[in-house]
């Protein structure tokens, strides 16, 4: 976060995109509000995230860009709405994991083409962390894999939606520990850790900035982050893969997308103001804070990554025997 490398990249991108603009782009853009759509209720990573950029896209854009919460089968509502919004660069989407690579894997019928979207570029990313009500007697991993399956079908896990990065997590957990939890799909990670903090799931995988305000309250006890090296957020909590799982990886991310179709112009004038409000600092600090760890990249290499994630997520959901719906 801190390093030279990282400022660098972001300086180059603030003026390769900078470059492109003064060259194509009028005054033109914007003269109006912009919409940024969050495909998940308040409260959960996408939205938390999404609530800093777009503080610090107000400020570079010179247009107030308001979040507009679209929630609801596990992202791929609001992905719907920002597809088919017109392309004039006024609707933003934050692009993720779930609309992007997961669901494309679990449906056959998509109300979108995960391809049709222009990248701006890529946030961050987080692990998922394992947390459990703390009335549950587990400490690590470990006895919390023993506790299930001396209890098979009897205790729920929570999650942000059917086909999420959290709801993948748990499904390759019980698949890899052979234990059986019954699944409550809320229709966010918010939602979700309201669930498990009030008793009606004993368990979650979650995002860090979802989960990070209940874990430092004590109101949930987290287990595991599904990184292979141990978050900088939770030092002390090991990873899946020391606990008895070696190999277990699962890292959540987002970005920020466009309809397909935007002019280039516009598109530099976006790409130019991502860059510049991801290398301010305040936005930097504030996104650390809620354990976000940016991993900014170039639009052609976040197209890239979209598609490998994409692969990535088709084989994962093969591997465990989840038949697409």
């Amino acid at each position: 976060m801190k390093s030279v490398g990282f400022v660098v990249t972001l300086a180059l991108l603030a003026v390769t995109a900078g470059g492109a603009l003064a060259q194509v782009a009028g005054p033109k853009f914007p003269n109006r509000h912009l919409r940024y759509i969050v495909p998940f209720p308040p409260g959960g990573s996408t939205d938390i995230v999404g609530r800093v950029v777009a503080e610090a896209l107000t400020g570079k854009l010179g247009q107030q860009v308001v979040i507009d919460n679209r929630g609801g089968a596990a992202g791929t509502l609001g992905a719907e709405i920002a597809a088919r919004a017109t392309p004039d660069g006024y609707t933003l989407f934050a692009c993720n994991i779930a609309s992007l690579a997961v669901s494309p894997a679990l449906y056959r019928n998509l109300g979108y083409d995960p391809g049709a979207f222009a990248p701006i570029g890529l946030i961050g990313s987080n692990p998922n962390a394992l947390a459990i009500h703390p009335s549950i007697p587990a400490k690590t991993v470990e006895q919390f894999v023993a506790y299930a399956k001396s209890r098979p079908g009897k205790l729920n896990y929570a999650s942000s939606g059917a086909g999420t990065s959290p709801q993948l997590s748990m499904e390759l957990f019980k698949s890899t520990g052979r234990i059986d939890l019954v699944h409550i799909p809320y229709k966010g990670g918010g939602p979700a850790v309201v669930g498990l903090i009030g008793g009606e799931a004993q368990a979650m995988f979650g995002t860090v900035p979802s989960l990070i305000g209940a874990i430092r309250s004590q109101r949930v006890r987290v287990l595991g982050v599904t990184s292979t090296t141990r978050s900088p957020d939770l030092p002390d909590v090991p990873t899946i893969a020391e606990s008895g799982m070696p190999g277990f990886e699962v890292i959540s991310w987002q970005g920020l997308c466009t309809p397909a179709g935007v002019p280039n112009a516009v598109l530099a004038r976006i790409r130019a103001a991502l860059a510049g409000a991801l290398a301010l600092p305040d936005t930097r600090k504030r996104l650390a804070d809620q354990g976000i760890q940016l991993t900014p990249l170039t639009h052609e290499k976040f197209a890239a990554f979209i598609r490998s994630e994409r692969a990535k997520w088709a084989k994962v959901v093969k591997d465990v025997g989840i038949k697409p719906r």
